[in-house]
């Protein structure tokens, strides 16, 4: 009973802080909505690089998670977009063990606060959005 009271009182404390989800791979989501849902973040998800950067304004996230391999605009894109534009937003970039080192390092040079390679541990995602939302 007393896990429970913790864990929703740390839900009721996320729930004012803001997650845009850019992925285009469903079970991606799926798994990054349930994690996250479970911590109480408010989440919206966005399927490509595009849609992102047009609704960045509209959403306002506190932070943004998004994959490298996007359709339409790539991470690489819209991360330089959000640090160009709202410097203040962390950003966590996602992408494949098997993807290039350089797509990686490209992140970090453009902005990006921090980086997990999928597949990730669960419990690794949500310490380094805690870590990075209450910077």
């Amino acid at each position: 009973m007393r896990l429970n009271f913790t864990r929703n009182k740390i839900a009721q404390m996320n729930s004012d802080k803001k997650i845009l989800i850019i992925e285009d791979d469903e079970l991606m989501i799926k798994i990054l909505t349930f994690i996250l849902n479970k911590e109480g973040y408010q989440l919206s998800v966005i399927r490509d690089g595009l849609s992102a950067i047009e609704q960045l304004h509209t959403i306002n996230p506190d932070m943004v998670i998004t994959d490298l391999l996007l359709p339409y605009k790539s991470g690489l894109e819209v991360i330089s977009f959000v640090k160009s534009n709202y410097e203040n937003k962390a950003i966590i970039a996602l992408s494949s063990l098997g993807e290039e080192e350089h797509s990686v390092s490209e992140a970090f040079k453009l902005g990006a606060d921090d980086f997990i390679a999928k597949p990730f541990n669960p419990n690794e995602l949500v310490l380094r959005v805690k870590r990075l939302l209450n910077h």
